[in-house]
């Protein structure tokens, strides 16, 4: 028997068209974005209704007098000053404090990998979890950070029941959780930076300071603005840690965005105000990044040209 034999006896199977490969192959990613499109259209659609879970006979579209309301709403500008506040706070500390990490650790041995292992476990921990446990840490009572306080001199310290020093506490809890994210991805920066600029500084003696601010951190700022960006849309978004120790309070305190649009849908049933928040929660995380995006691939096309 020839080899074109058996060529043709062997069964041909499922073959695809290379025209049709490249829809098959994005499939996938259609369907998500399919996914997403749904249920925001939907809360679109719901923004611009009169619409109350409780009185569902008098739903109607009111063409954007929910979003007209808000400005008129001194609520509805605390909850953006709230959220801005917060979310600019955490960012801000987390970077500084994830940096200084990350350049401890720069260097790669045995010890900075299992230190940087290590400092990972309150990522592990789910945020609402984690809020819970500093609850309990902080309860005037019982609660050894309480405790701690006092030794110091800070008798009944209320930690999260006080207005004065709730976003204190919500923010030390955020910082707790999430400043490993930062400094994993600023040290994986740091380590894959090229050696020749920092090897030449060391020989001709410049000093430390200069080698950071006019070597490490322009040659980091692309990782800089990736973890800046990840970590404001989601500090912009937070609802875990503030719902589960203060519910958003005392009073409105801590009544960000997320925290507002749940109460306006669990407890007033009021589902055109609450979809009309996330809406605009929404544009404020498309305008901020639009700007970070803008930023980060004019530095890279900087590098591009440099090189």
């Amino acid at each position: 028997m020839t080899a074109a034999t058996v060529q043709r006896a062997r069964p041909s199977g499922f073959r695809i068209s290379k025209r049709a490969l490249p829809y098959l192959l994005s499939l996938p990613a259609l369907l998500v974005c399919i996914g997403i499109l749904i249920p925001f259209l939907t809360s679109v659609v719901y923004s611009f209704q009169r619409y109350r879970l409780s009185q569902p006979w008098a739903r109607q579209f009111n063409w954007g007098d929910n979003y007209i309301s808000f400005f008129t709403d001194p609520k509805f500008w605390n909850t953006l000053q709230v959220s801005l506040l917060y979310a600019g706070i955490t960012v801000v500390l987390e970077l500084l404090l994830g940096l200084a990490i990350a350049m401890l650790l720069q260097k790669r041995s045995t010890l900075n990998n299992f230190i940087s292992i290590m400092l990972l476990m309150p990522l592990m921990t789910a945020p609402a979890l984690a809020a819970l446990m500093w609850k309990l840490m902080t309860n005037p009572g019982f609660g050894v950070l309480s405790y701690l306080a006092s030794l110091i001199g800070l008798q009944d310290f209320r930690w999260a029941s006080s207005p004065s020093t709730a976003l204190l506490t919500v923010v030390l809890v955020d910082i707790w959780v999430y400043t490993p994210f930062i400094m994993i991805l600023l040290l994986a920066g740091l380590r894959s930076l090229p050696t020749q600029p920092f090897e030449a500084a060391a020989l001709d003696g410049v000093p430390r300071s200069f080698v950071f601010f006019r070597i490490t951190l322009p040659m980091l700022t692309p990782y800089i603005l990736t973890a800046t960006l990840f970590r404001l849309l989601d500090s912009i978004q937070q609802f875990d840690i503030i719902y589960a120790m203060t519910q958003g309070g005392p009073g409105d305190t801590l009544t960000v965005f997320q925290v507002e649009a749940y109460l306006n849908f669990f407890q007033s049933t009021n589902v055109g105000r609450s979809a009309a928040l996330m809406i605009i929660l929404w544009a404020i995380t498309y305008f901020l990044s639009n700007i970070f995006i803008k930023n980060w691939l004019r530095l890279r096309e900087r590098a591009r040209g440099q090189a």
